[in-house]
C-alpha cells in the first residue's frame, strides 16, 4: 500500500510547484549572460579609491568615534584604540576581528616607562 502511494507522489507533486518569479528569472538571466573568462583572459582593474566624504559618515563599530583615512596604508584608522580597518576596492572593511592592531609597540613602551 505504501509503495503505492510513493509510486504517485511525483505525478501528483509535479503540478504543485510554483512557477518562479521575475526577479528569479532576471536573476538566472543575467548570471547566465555573463561571458565566463577564465584568468588568462581577465584584465587587471585597479584598485577603485576610497570616497573621502564617507569619513562623514563613518565611525568606529567599536569606540563609535570617528575615523582618519591613511592613503599610504589604505586604511581607516582609530587613534583612540590603535586600530586599522582595510579599504578593499574602495569599500571599508568595518568588521571588528579584520582591524589590525597599530600602536602595539607605542603602548608596551608606555608600560614600560610607568
Amino acid at each position: 500500500m505504501l509503495s503505492g502511494v510513493c509510486a504517485r507522489l511525483p505525478s501528483a507533486l509535479r503540478g504543485t510547484r510554483a512557477p518562479p518569479s521575475a526577479v528569479a528569472l532576471r536573476c538566472l538571466h543575467a548570471s547566465s549572460s555573463r561571458p565566463s573568462a577564465d584568468k588568462s583572459e581577465r584584465t587587471e582593474k585597479p584598485p577603485r579609491a576610497f570616497d573621502q566624504a564617507l569619513l562623514e559618515f563613518l565611525v568606529c563599530p567599536l569606540s563609535k568615534k570617528p575615523l582618519r583615512y591613511e592613503a599610504s596604508t589604505n586604511e581607516l584608522i582609530n587613534e583612540e584604540l590603535g586600530i586599522a580597518y582595510p579599504i578593499i576596492d574602495g569599500i571599508p572593511n568595518m568588521i571588528p576581528q579584520a582591524a589590525r592592531m597599530i600602536h602595539q609597540n607605542k603602548k608596551q613602551e608606555e608600560v614600560e616607562q610607568h
